[in-house]
C-alpha cells in the first residue's frame, strides 16, 4: 500500500522568485522588496540556528544598513515579523520556522558572510546573493547519528563523574546516553515531532542504563546503589541552549523571545522528566546519592578538568560544532567549570554564586578568545556553560514531585532555578564589561 504524502504544515519559501525582475542587477540597486527578502531571509536562516533575538536583530540591522534600508523587526523562537523602509515605500513580511535547533556550524558561516558583506557582497547580485544562502543552507549536520550518540555518551558519562558518579555508572552512562541520542538523531532525521523524539530517547536511554545496570549485578555481583546514575544517561536532552539564550534576550529587553525560548525549554525539561519518572517507576529505579569513593584532591582536580573538557567538547559535538570549535569551548568549559566545582568544594561558595562565577570565567575567556579565533562568541559560551545546568536537580524536583514529597521537590526546585538563573546572569555581564555595543540599550 502506498504512503500518503504528508503535506507540510509551514509552506516553503521560493525565495528566488523574489528576484525573477532583477536578478542580474548589483544587490544596491535592486527594489526594495526584493532587499527586504533577502534581509529577512538572512535572518529567519540565523534564527534556525538557535541564537538570541539580540543576534538576529543586529545581523538584519548589518544587512539593512548596508542598503541604505531602515529594518524593524519583532522576533520570536520560531518567526520574524519585520518591515524595510527606504524613505519612499515600506514592505512587510511575516516569516516562520517549522521547528528550531542549534548549528553552531552554519551559525558560524552565517555571521562570516554578514560580516562580510559590506565590504564583498554589496557588488553581487540578489540572485548570487541567494545562490550562496543556498550553500549555506544545506549545510546540515557534520556528524553521523552513530558520531553523534558517541558525543552525548563521552558527555554524559563525564557529566556522572562530575556529579559523583563511579566507574560502574559512567559504564552504564555511555552505553544509555550514546543509545538515546542516537535515536534521537534519526528521529531528527525524518522530522518526527519534538514530543516524540524526547519520549523515546529518554525511554531509551533509561532502558539501556537498567538493562547494562542488571548485566552487572549478574556478571560482576555489583550492588544495586549504582542505579542511581541512571539519571545521567538521559541528561543530553537538557535544553541549555535556549535556556541561557532566553535569559540573554530578556536581559535586553527582547520580551517576546525571551519569554518564548524559555516556556520552550521548561517544556522540553518537563516532557523529559516526567518521561525518566514514568521509566523509573516501571524499572524501579531510585535516584538516590551516589555510592561515596574517595580521591586525593590533587587527583580530583585534574580528574575534573579532563572531565570538563571531554563534557564540554561532546555537548559542542552534538550542537554540530567543527572539532576546532568544540575544542575551543572545551577548554573555556574546563576552566570555568573545574573553577566552578573547587569553589564550592574549597572555598564552601553556594553553588549559585559558583555557577554565576564560573559562567563569568567562561563569558571573559571568550571574548579573549573570539577576536583571534573568528568565532561566533555564542558558538563558544554556551556549549562550554551547558555542562553547568543543574539537570540532575531538575530531575530530582519533578521525581519527588511525582511522589508528592513536596518539600524535597521544592527543595531541589529552588536549588534548581538558583542556578538556571546565574548561568546566563554570568554571560551577560562579562558581555557588559567586554562589549560596549552589548552595553547600551540601543
Amino acid at each position: 500500500m502506498s504512503q500518503i504524502p504528508i503535506t507540510p504544515n509551514h509552506m516553503n519559501v521560493y525565495w528566488h522568485d523574489y528576484v525573477d525582475r532583477q536578478k542580474d542587477l548589483p544587490v544596491t540597486q535592486a527594489g526594495l522588496h526584493e532587499k527586504s527578502a533577502f534581509i529577512g531571509r538572512a535572518g529567519l536562516m540565523l534564527l534556525s540556528c538557535g541564537t538570541g533575538a539580540w543576534r538576529v536583530r543586529s545581523a538584519m540591522n548589518t544587512l539593512a544598513a548596508a542598503l541604505s534600508v531602515t529594518c524593524t523587526a519583532n522576533i520570536g523562537l520560531l518567526s520574524i515579523d519585520y518591515t524595510c523602509f527606504d524613505g519612499k515605500e515600506s514592505v512587510s513580511h511575516s516569516l516562520s520556522l517549522s521547528s528550531t535547533g542549534v548549528n553552531t556550524s552554519k551559525l558560524d558561516r552565517l555571521e562570516r558572510f554578514i560580516k562580510d558583506f559590506a565590504e564583498n557582497g554589496k557588488n553581487l547580485s540578489i540572485e548570487e546573493l541567494h545562490l550562496r544562502m543556498d550553500e549555506i543552507e544545506k549545510i546540515r549536520g557534520h556528524y553521523t547519528p552513530l558520531m553523534q550518540g558517541l558525543a552525548s555518551a563521552m558527555a554524559c558519562c563525564a557529566f556522572c563523574f562530575l556529579l559523583g558518579g563511579g566507574i560502574v555508572e559512567m559504564i552504564c552512562t555511555f552505553l544509555g546516553a550514546g543509545a538515546g541520542n542516537y535515536l534521537r538523531a534519526k528521529l531528527n532525521q525524518r522530522k518526527y515531532t519534538l514530543f516524540l523524539c524526547i519520549t523515546a530517547s529518554v525511554a531509551l536511554a533509561c532502558l539501556v542504563y537498567a538493562a547494562a545496570m542488571q548485566l552487572c549485578e549478574w556478571l560482576f555481583a555489583i550492588p544495586a546503589a549504582h542505579e542511581a546514575g541512571y539519571i545521567c544517561s538521559m541528561l543530553f536532552i537538557i535544553p541549555g541552549f535556549p535556556f541561557i539564550t532566553s535569559g540573554i534576550d530578556l536581559a535586553k529587553q527582547d520580551m517576546r523571545s525571551g519569554m518564548e525560548r524559555l516556556i520552550y525549554a521548561v517544556m522540553i525539561i518537563v516532557v523529559a522528566t516526567v518521561t525518566a519518572w514514568a521509566m523509573a517507576l516501571l524499572l524501579n529505579l531510585q535516584p538516590e546519592e551516589f555510592p561515596s569513593f574517595v580521591v586525593p584532591p590533587v587527583a580530583l582536580f585534574f580528574l575534573r578538568l579532563i572531565a570538563s573538557f571531554c563534557g564540554v567538547f561532546g555537548f559542542s559535538i552534538m550542537f554540530n560544532s567543527p572539532v576546532r570549535l568544540a575544542a575551543t569551548a572545551a577548554f573555556i568549559g574546563m576552566i570555568a567549570n573545574t573553577l566552578r566545582l573547587e569553589m564550592v568544594d574549597l572555598a564552601d561558595c553556594p553553588p549559585a554564586m559558583a555557577a554565576f562565577l564560573g559562567s563569568l570565567t567562561a563569558g571573559l575567556l571568550a571574548s579573549l578568545l573570539q577576536k583571534p579565533l573568528g568565532f561566533p562568541r555564542i558558538s563558544i559560551t554556551v556549549p562550554s556553560i551547558v555542562i553547568m545546568v543543574p539537570g540532575l536537580y531538575l530531575y530530582r524536583a519533578v521525581y519527588n514531585l511525582g511522589e508528592m514529597y513536596l518539600g524535597d521537590s521544592a527543595s531541589w526546585l529552588a536549588s534548581a532555578l538558583l542556578i538556571v538563573l546565574a548561568l546566563p546572569l554570568g554571560l551577560i555581564f562579562a558581555r557588559i564589561i567586554t562589549d560596549r555595543s552589548f552595553r547600551h540599550c540601543s
